[in-house]
């Protein structure tokens, strides 16, 4: 996936400047994709080059002009071909995987203190995600949009689960020494 697409995304949703764009991304999207501010404001440019998004600019001066950014029909017609384009599939990386893997190979190597720490980052997302279900998700007659949106903060509260409960299996492991050595 490009941040190109995530950012036509949010585009479509709502209209915003580069720093409205990079709070909002940052508080959806990215949970799931990450992009620096930096990088949102290089990929803005180059949708722009690309025709895909154009920018209103705001009254008043040059320095205190906001730019908010908008998707053009050619970016509408990206989007729409991306989504249609097969995924990657099973393309899951995730550094602390490499690393139980050395740890196994080698033997112990003190992962615990970093898995902990992974436990606490993950229960904490999974806490982020129930308050913003709690939050967000209460309509009675919620449209296809939410329950699309809710389907993907489901996942994510599934996922946060599943990773939590799995690594503290894990942690009992860290620590024990292999009985053939």
């Amino acid at each position: 996936m490009s941040v190109q697409h995530a950012l036509l995304t949010s585009l479509l949703e709502k209209p915003s400047s580069g720093y409205e764009l990079a709070r909002r991304f940052d508080r959806s999207i990215g949970y799931f994709w990450h992009a620096t501010h930096q990088q949102i404001y290089r990929e803005l440019g180059r949708m722009a080059e690309h025709g895909w998004i154009a920018a209103d600019e705001g009254e008043g001066d040059a320095r205190n002009r906001k730019k908010v950014y908008f998707v053009l029909p050619p970016g509408r017609d990206e989007l729409a071909r991306w989504v249609l384009a097969p995924t990657a599939g099973l393309d899951v990386r995730d550094e602390i995987l490499v690393k139980l893997r050395a740890d196994a190979v080698v033997g112990p190597l003190g992962l615990r203190p970093e898995m902990t720490r992974l436990i606490g980052l993950h229960r904490e997302r999974l806490e982020t995600y129930r308050q913003i279900e709690q939050r967000d998700f209460f309509a009675a007659q919620p449209t296809r949009a939410q329950q699309v949106q809710h389907a993907l903060l489901k996942r994510g509260i599934r996922y946060e689960e599943d990773w939590v409960s799995w690594a503290e299996e894990l942690l009992p492991l860290l620590d024990k020494q292999d009985d053939a050595a």
